[in-house]
């Protein structure tokens, strides 16, 4: 497991949406990963592992970022049992009156699913399985990322007359 103090590796800014092709493996493995992200940029890092798993051709590249991915998501299970932090609130609070066209998507909680996620990374590391059940794996893996990304960034909290709610009614302190 990646941690703040641990042996990742500082670079420039990744940009949000750059693509894995080949030559960029590489710079996808050196993509700084610890405790000090928050839960948004974790999901991120995660969604690029897996992606790049997907058009992965060199074997000891797909191992790393089975191993990367395998580090994230439990960095992910950490980031899902904290707290969300002031920012992360304000992107996930819409106004009252938009609080109906959001709708959670995913039947199970999002820690059920990051474990499932694990443990589709641990069936691509034991290589046990053949080349293309492999790459169903690695496309579902990527799939069940998306699914849990669009999930855990649809709006939570609405604004009200008295302050922050969840969607569904609760009042938040």
């Amino acid at each position: 497991m990646a941690i703040a103090d641990g042996n990742t590796f500082v670079h420039a800014e990744i940009t949000e949406n750059q693509s894995v092709i080949a030559g960029n493996v590489s710079a996808l493995l050196k993509i700084p990963l610890g405790v000090t992200h928050d839960l948004f940029q974790v999901l991120d890092i995660c969604q690029r592992y897996a992606d790049g798993l997907i058009d992965a051709h060199n074997h000891a590249e797909y191992i790393a970022l089975c191993g990367r991915l395998l580090a994230g998501l439990n960095v992910l299970k950490t980031a899902l049992n904290s707290p969300l932090p002031k920012h992360l609130i304000e992107q996930l609070t819409v106004d009252e009156n938009d609080a109906d066209e959001y709708r959670h998507s995913l039947s199970t909680d999002s820690l059920t699913t990051c474990e499932y996620c694990s443990a589709l990374t641990m069936v691509l590391l034991n290589q046990q399985a053949t080349a293309e059940q492999q790459d169903h794996i690695a496309e579902l893996l990527f799939d069940l990322l998306m699914m849990l990304a669009d999930d855990l960034k649809a709006p939570r909290f609405i604004r009200t007359a008295t302050g922050l709610a969840m969607i569904g009614g609760e009042a938040i302190h």
